[in-house]
């Protein structure tokens, strides 16, 4: 019988774990055609949350805790699980219940019809219009400049065989996404498609702050586009200082009416100095992600493993 590593990511998560335990134990209690393993993943949480996990009894599956040495972030804290997974499929799960464990009968489903990697995509949510408008805009931009097939929607369900595990253990990368990395790695894929329900319990940890690194994060590490754009910004200005300096030379030359102008000669370096200074920007993190690589220094440390049978 196949086993299914099940990934699930928390960060003060206390008021969620006794619904989410509830909820396992539910459904894996029916007959399934698998074996399950659930591998929590503790984010560096300061409440209850590991506690919980650690005091639970009578599970209908089998359950491995990961409680990292401090918080790195959800996308380490995946690859935390990745790393310590034995199964022949690894999925991702979270906390706050806003995905149907149903996805993992439909993704193994799917994988064993012969896909790699099977995603769960989103074709409606329940999440706030600011929340979707962000989604969207995020994903339209990795479409463009990323990935050509990065859902409209988003998604953050996806299953994928040991094959591919392997290969994201060989490329362990910091300030990275990911999603983005496991969409790139090409194999075969499929999808399939739910509706995202609204958090019932607890509060988000995806702040604004969060969503801002992954995009920066997204880009540079994914894409030329950000490179690209110092260049093209650079020959557009270089262009127009020749169009305007034609202009001023002419216009003295025939009419000679032009006057000093304090206010426009300063608006155009205060324009060309911010714009040199968003290219260097742009630049400066390409390096500072070159230099944090170069030191090799790790993604995630274990700093606990706790293993629990399932009850039978």
């Amino acid at each position: 019988m196949k086993k299914i590593a099940i990934i699930i990511p928390f960060l003060n998560e206390a008021e969620s774990i006794p619904s989410l335990l509830q909820t396992l134990n539910t459904f894996f209690a029916d007959p399934k055609p698998y074996q399950a393993e659930v591998i929590f993943v503790n984010d560096g949480s300061s409440d209850d949350s590991a506690a919980l996990l650690k005091s639970s009894a009578s599970l209908s599956f089998s359950m491995k805790l990961l409680s990292l040495s401090k918080n790195y972030g959800s996308h380490a804290a995946l690859r935390a699980g990745i790393a310590h997974a034995e199964a022949d499929y690894i999925c991702f799960q979270y906390a706050d219940l806003q995905d149907p464990l149903t996805l993992i009968d439909q993704m193994f489903e799917s994988c064993e019809k012969g896909s790699a990697i099977c995603w769960a995509k989103r074709n409606s949510s329940e999440n706030a219009l600011g929340s979707r408008w962000m989604s969207a805009g995020y994903a339209s931009l990795m479409r463009r400049y990323v990935a050509s097939n990065y859902p409209e929607q988003g998604f953050d369900i996806a299953m994928f065989s040991s094959k591919v595990q392997y290969w994201l253990n060989q490329n362990i990368e910091g300030n990275s996404s990911i999603f983005l990395q496991l969409l790139t790695l090409g194999f075969k894929q499929s999808e399939v498609f739910y509706h995202k329900s609204m958090r019932k319990t607890g509060v988000s940890k995806w702040t604004f702050s969060r969503k801002i690194k992954l995009f920066i994060d997204s880009f540079v590490a994914f894409s030329y586009a950000p490179i690209r754009l110092v260049t093209i910004v650079g020959f557009g200005l270089f262009i127009a200082g020749i169009v305007y300096s034609s202009y001023l030379i002419g216009r003295r030359l025939l009419f000679n009416d032009l006057l000093a102008g304090w206010p426009v000669l300063l608006s155009i370096l205060m324009i060309g100095f911010g714009i040199t200074n968003i290219s260097l920007g742009i630049l400066a993190e390409y390096l500072w992600r070159t230099l944090d690589s170069t030191r090799n220094r790790p993604v995630f440390i274990v700093d606990e493993i706790t293993e629990k049978n399932k009850h039978v």
